[in-house]
Formats: structure tokens, C-alpha cells, sequence
């Protein structure tokens, strides 16, 4: 019964450790300009704010999509208050996070500046 028990709390160690990894270790960082489409509070039990941008980089061309999660609120209201401005979103990404608990995409925004 001991061993089950050690090999229980290695599991669940080993688990918190991955995503604590995966959440605080940027696999890539960078910006991305355009402007947000959309931003929008989401999940059942985990809310985070979910959003899409679109990148136009000439006229006449197709538009881009980048899709982003922002885990801060002030960051969200930040993007709220900039709605219809060009921005530049500041994110670092974070591969094979767990759980779409922490977000839905593997880009989170971590501040945003308006772009001129």
C-alpha cells in the first residue's frame, strides 16, 4: 500500500511540474500587429479571455488570422480600450500546455501597444 501511495504522489508531482513547466517556459516570443476582431471572455468553469486578430499586410491582400488568449484581465481591458486601433500584441507561446483550462490557443498575450 505504501508504494501506491509514493507512486500516487510521483504522478501527481510529476504532472504539477509539467505544467507548471509548460506554462512559465516560453517556447518563442514575439508581436504580432494588426487588429482585434474579437475578445471575448470564455470556458465553463475556467474563464479566459479568448481572442482573434486580423494582420492585413498590404491592401488588397487576404487578411491573416492570429489567434491568442490573454490569462490577464487588466491586459484584456487594455485590448478593450484600444478596440478599432491598430495594436501590436506582445506573446510568448507556450507548446503542449495540458488543459485548455489555462487557454485555448498556445499564444498568450502578455501586453499590448498601439501601433501608428
Amino acid at each position: 500500500m505504501k508504494y501506491l501511495y509514493v507512486t500516487l504522489l510521483v504522478l501527481v508531482l510529476g504532472c504539477a511540474g509539467y505544467t507548471w513547466l509548460s506554462l512559465h517556459w516560453a517556447y518563442s516570443r514575439g508581436e504580432r500587429v494588426g487588429y482585434v476582431q474579437k475578445l471575448s471572455s470564455k470556458g465553463w468553469l475556467c474563464k479566459t479571455w479568448e481572442g482573434e486578430m486580423a494582420m492585413v499586410t498590404m491592401p488588397g491582400t487576404l487578411t491573416e488570422k492570429f489567434a491568442f488568449t490573454v490569462p490577464d484581465d487588466a491586459v484584456a481591458a487594455k485590448i478593450n480600450a484600444n478596440a478599432g486601433r491598430r495594436v501590436a500584441l506582445h506573446y510568448d507561446q507556450h507548446r503542449w500546455v495540458p488543459s485548455s483550462c489555462f487557454g485555448d490557443t498556445e499564444y498568450f498575450v502578455n501586453d499590448v501597444t498601439v501601433a501608428d
